[in-house]
């Protein structure tokens, strides 16, 4: 009886040692996998004959977040900028500008609105213009007289690489384009918004012409479904103002038609604020019974 003790607990543990599955062959993905084989299906595995996890969407939403604006109070000019000339007193007025917020209706991805305007009251007056071109020629002679700053090519080049950019605005002439890109200034130019390029219309034959209208005009972008831009100083009357603002909101929307064919885009909200004053949603009127009258709106 003690020999079959002792041959009976051996027996039964190798029967369950044969019987126990194998730490591979009791894992979920082999399991999982072969009853998607069993109902016809496919199932991608890894290198290591595993199936493969699902993973997760990373894409957002393809819109632009919009609030409901019948749920915040809207204003007309005339009374966004009594409280924006408020919060400006003591400042110097040539200095403050009153500056425009265009919210769009559009998707994240696909092209963005980017142009030059010319207003019909100048903001900024004393833009400082740099051309590159080539020296002695009849293009930088023709620039000089319109107002640039900086001329020429090996003078622009020294003195952007010694760290003197003391302009605003940089054009170049397609015969010097080949020498620009020979020095590689676009990484010192580049981040500054300040590289010339045919996109953005900075590279163009006319240097002279594009000078004279680069210092009444104002350069603007979309980003992030919002073009910002100064549309008038903090001295300019209501109806200045306003001229500005008839021109830029139809200069968008002549931009966003022209893409039409590839992005859907329109405006969804205008916003009136200054350089140093809140921000105030305009509801397209240009004054009420209450509001003050322009000439108390002008000046100082």
């Amino acid at each position: 009886m003690s020999s079959y003790g002792s041959v009976l607990p051996t027996a039964a543990r190798g029967i369950l040692s044969s019987c126990r599955p194998s730490i591979r062959e009791a894992s979920i993905a082999p399991a999982f996998s072969t009853l998607q084989q069993v109902r016809g299906l496919k199932v991608k595995t890894n290198r290591k004959g595993k199936a493969a996890q699902p993973t997760k969407s990373r894409r957002g939403p393809q819109e632009f977040r919009q609030y409901n604006l019948k749920d915040m109070p809207q204003w007309a000019l005339c009374d966004a900028m009594r409280i924006i000339r408020a919060t400006e007193v003591g400042r110097e007025i040539t200095l403050q500008k009153y500056e425009l917020h265009v919210r769009l209706r559009t998707k994240r991805d696909g092209p963005v609105i980017r142009n030059m305007i010319r207003f019909p009251h100048a903001v900024q007056t004393e833009s400082r213009i740099c051309v590159i071109c080539p020296p002695d020629s009849k293009a930088a002679k023709e620039a000089l007289a319109a107002g640039a700053v900086l001329v020429g090519e090996d003078e622009v080049f020294e003195a952007v690489k010694a760290g003197h950019i003391n302009f605003d605005r940089c054009l170049a002439h397609p015969d010097s384009m080949p020498a620009l890109n020979k020095v590689g200034l676009g990484r010192i130019l580049g981040p500054r918004g300040l590289m010339p390029s045919a996109k953005t219309g900075t590279v163009v034959e006319d240097v002279a012409a594009r000078v004279e209208m680069l210092r009444g005009g104002t350069v603007y972008r979309e980003r992030d479904a919002v073009i910002r831009l100064p549309i008038g100083q903090l001295g300019f009357s209501p109806e200045q103002l306003r001229d500005n603002l008839r021109v830029t909101l139809d200069q968008i929307k002549k931009d966003a038609s022209a893409l039409t064919d590839r992005v859907n885009k329109e405006i969804y909200e205008v916003v009136l604020s200054s350089t140093n004053g809140p921000g105030f949603s305009l509801n397209g009127e240009f004054r009420t019974d209450d509001s003050p009258a322009t000439s108390a709106l002008t000046g100082v």
